[in-house]
Formats: C-alpha cells, sequence, structure tokens
C-alpha cells in the first residue's frame, strides 16, 4: 500500500500542493502534521509507524517534508528498512526500494544537511559582523527614550497602579518591569 506524508511548518501554509501530488502518485492515505520539522514528535509521524505495514510504500514530496536532519532521516530509513516498509521521495526521485535509491537518499539527506549549516553559519556571521558594527538586532523600540523615562518615574513615585501605567501607555505589565530595570541599568 502507498500511503503519503505531507508536513508544513504552520497553520499558516497550506497542505494542498503536497496532497495533490501524494493523490497522483496514487497514495490511498495520507497522514498530514502542520508542525516545525525541527520537532522529531509529531502526531502524523507516530500515526505513520501504527499504520505502515511490511511490504508498504511512505511516500513523501520532499525529503525535508520527513526530517531536518540528516540524522534524523537517517533514523527514519533504519527504521522503515527495519520493517520492510520502502521510502519514495517524488521531488528528489528517490524510491529505496532499490539499491541505487537507498544511496541517492544518503546523498541528498546529506547535502540538506550541509546547505542548513551553511546557512546557520552565514547567519551566525552576518549577526557578528552587525553587532561589531553596534547594531543590536531586534524589534525597535516602540516607545522613545523620554516615555521610557516617564514610565520609570510614574512607576517609581507609586501614584498609578501598574494597570494605570499600562493602559496610559498601551504597554504590558512586564515590559514596565523591563522599562524600570533598564533605567536602574541603562543599555549601553
Amino acid at each position: 500500500m502507498l500511503i503519503g506524508y505531507a508536513r508544513v511548518s504552520t497553520v499558516d501554509q497550506h497542505l494542498d500542493l503536497q496532497r495533490d501530488a501524494l493523490q497522483r502518485a496514487g497514495c490511498q492515505k495520507i497522514i498530514t502534521d502542520q508542525l516545525s520539522g525541527a520537532l522529531a514528535h509529531r502526531p502524523g509521524l507516530q500515526q505513520l509507524k501504527d499504520l505502515l505495514r511490511t511490504g508498504d510504500t511512505l511516500v513523501i514530496w520532499r525529503l525535508d517534508r520527513l526530517g531536518r536532519s540528516l540524522r534524523n532521516l537517517i533514523e527514519w530509513m533504519t527504521y522503515l528498512e527495519g520493517e520492510g516498509i520502502a521510502l519514495k521521495s517524488l521531488q528528489e526521485n528517490i524510491d529505496t526500494s532499490t539499491s541505487t535509491g537507498k544511496l541517492v537518499f544518503h546523498i541528498f539527506g546529506a547535502l540538506a544537511e550541509f546547505e542548513r549549516n551553511l546557512i546557520r553559519e552565514r547567519t551566525k556571521a552576518g549577526l557578528q559582523a552587525a553587532r561589531a558594527r553596534g547594531r543590536l538586532g531586534g524589534r525597535p523600540r516602540s516607545l522613545g527614550v523620554q516615555k521610557r523615562k516617564l514610565i520609570a518615574q510614574l512607576y517609581q513615585q507609586r501614584q498609578h497602579t501598574l494597570k494605570q501605567i499600562s493602559e496610559m501607555f498601551g504597554i504590558s505589565k512586564q515590559t514596565i518591569y523591563n522599562i524600570v530595570s533598564e533605567q536602574v541599568q541603562p543599555l549601553r
């Protein structure tokens, strides 16, 4: 039996493209997840393990839908091989029911992990370069220096409750605490 698995990272994304491809590939059942691939424990994956039997083929749209790291993909491959289940990836044209397919699976998995590591390294280098130039990153502050000082003064004078200050400026109580602690130890 051909059983498909589709995954998107967030509920804002759609499974339609993957579902359509899996149906065209002849999948009788399609299991889905709407969670990050970084999470190894996903409800759909557990459902797959309960559903797949010896002789079945797990069909996925792309390798990264099943796992995000080479280690995770190899764990799945080991599990599937041990259970006598083949893996077929539509985009990479991999079919592990053949020796060539098994080799290609390992090569693509290694390349995918290599690409993610390069992206991670470039991101870290970019952040370090920005910090060296004095940029801290993060979301811009919505309140200017004067408003922050005023909030700290109102808090310290104890003439207004946290709720009143929060409502005056449209900020949370935690933001007030953060501003007050910054005024004690200002940021550089």
